[in-house]
């Protein structure tokens, strides 16, 4: 998704004036999920309200863990629709445990930090990955002036970091590492969140923890993310026989990354399960991951259980809309890490979600907002399997989590705050 695509919301231009603008994140576009749609939205926001803005990235690859093919060398510039974006090339692990994601973000933080350019006025770095804020401290802490100018805050340059997971809390929760490792990560998070400006997190339910780290709520702005994903375009009945779904069976969808936190060993269970009852429900998982090829070694011989690979950007509509329910499966430790982004692409679909999370989490706490769909405990198969069952036709649901988007979750609101958020750090200095 480029910024292009993303250029639906004119608005006035910033009133602040021109603002030098540097974002940092690993994840850009053409990455078309995970947080990627999210900061090429965030800049294309600051670049229509006139503010100069320039990305350091890496190289593409997620979901797959592996590098977009074409993107090579140790660093590359490119001019996406008038934007400069230099991307750094940084390890991509095979299989990234904990040990082989720390060393990735590391890796690339430190490339990222020898970027040079001109001094922002303001520099937001996007987590994950954490480690990034250090690159965007190494912008504030540079001053041009005497050490009579750093006690006015002259010529500062404002840090902004956007949280769309919480690191400490993911190393807790996947359980991909020790309970010390995980105790250092909660510091490491909070000393350096203490230390921005301002801290953008995606759901208000972040607050708490982030506060509990020792990051001043004063400073913590709630901006939801938004659904980035086009209107369904095709006939329905058409998009299901092309999938090869019948007419009279179910489909429970899963569509997005699978990995750990996701825990789909529970999909694959229920579908088991789905088997074992002669039930007409049928997961399907959709996307691509580091587990993907567990799961289909798991899956193996299963009846009601289909993988499908990634879908283009103008197919994937068609597939959420033609699902009967679709499915948000969290492993059973995941609780505070994480909203899952997928949910602004349900709701837009306007299909029941049948979420397996438990009852504190932001994403059993986005769909009781929206009223779209039901909830049960991860890690119970059966249950996933008999509330898929019962939701299926409940197209009222379905319409509310659509009302819902297009009321809470729009772009153009999403992209307004971003700017507002960001003109605002600028002017605290």
């Amino acid at each position: 998704m480029t910024l292009a695509q993303h250029r639906v919301h004119p608005r006035p231009r910033g009133r602040t004036g021109a603002l030098d603008v540097c974002v940092i994140g690993m994840h850009y576009a053409p990455e078309h999920t995970g947080n990627a749609p999210y900061t090429t939205g965030m800049v294309a926001a600051l670049h229509e309200a006139g503010h100069r803005v320039r990305v350091v990235t890496g190289y593409p690859h997620y979901p797959a863990w592996e590098v977009t093919e074409g993107y090579t060398g140790l660093r590359r510039r490119e001019l996406v629709d008038g934007v400069p974006v230099t991307r750094v090339r940084h390890p991509v692990p095979a299989v990234p445990d904990a040990r082989r994601r720390i060393v990735m973000d590391a890796a690339f933080t430190a490339h990222a930090g020898l970027v040079g350019g001109p001094r922002p006025d303001v520099v937001v770095a996007v987590s994950p990955v954490l480690l990034t804020v250090l690159a965007g401290l190494r912008w504030k802490y540079r001053w041009p002036g005497s050490a009579a100018l750093r006690g006015r805050g002259e010529g500062r340059t404002a840090l902004g970091v956007v949280t769309q997971d919480l690191y400490s809390r993911a190393l807790a929760e996947t359980r991909m590492t020790s309970s010390r490792l995980a105790g250092w990560g909660a510091k490491l998070e909070g000393g350096l969140l203490s230390r921005a400006d301002g801290v953008a997190v995606v759901h208000p339910q972040f607050t708490r923890p982030l506060a509990d780290l020792g990051v001043d709520p004063a400073r913590i702005t709630t901006i939801p993310n938004w659904s980035h994903i086009a209107a369904p375009t095709r006939d329905r009945a058409a998009t299901r026989r092309e999938l090869g779904w019948r007419d009279d069976e179910v489909i429970a969808l899963h569509a997005g990354n699978m990995g750990v936190k996701q825990g789909l060993e529970n999909v694959v269970a229920a579908a088991r399960e789905a088997d074992a009852r002669n039930s007409p429900v049928r997961f399907v998982l959709l996307g691509t991951g580091n587990q993907r090829a567990r799961l289909e070694e798991l899956g193996a011989g299963i009846e009601r259980l289909t993988f499908l690979d990634p879908l283009p950007d103008d197919r994937f509509p068609d597939a959420l809309a033609a699902a009967d329910v679709l499915v948000v499966n969290e492993a059973e430790t995941v609780a505070e890490m994480s909203a899952p982004s997928k949910l602004t692409s349900y709701f837009s679909a306007g299909r029941p979600v049948v979420a397996a999370s438990w009852p504190h989490s932001a994403a059993s706490a986005e769909i009781g907002r929206a009223r779209a769909g039901v909830r049960v405990d991860p890690g119970a198969p059966a249950d996933l399997l008999a509330a898929v069952a019962a939701t299926a036709g409940d197209d009222e649901a379905g319409r509310r989590g659509q009302a819902y988007a297009a009321d809470a979750l729009g772009a153009g609101r999403a992209h307004r705050a971003y700017v507002d958020w960001v003109e605002g750090l600028a002017a605290s200095r």
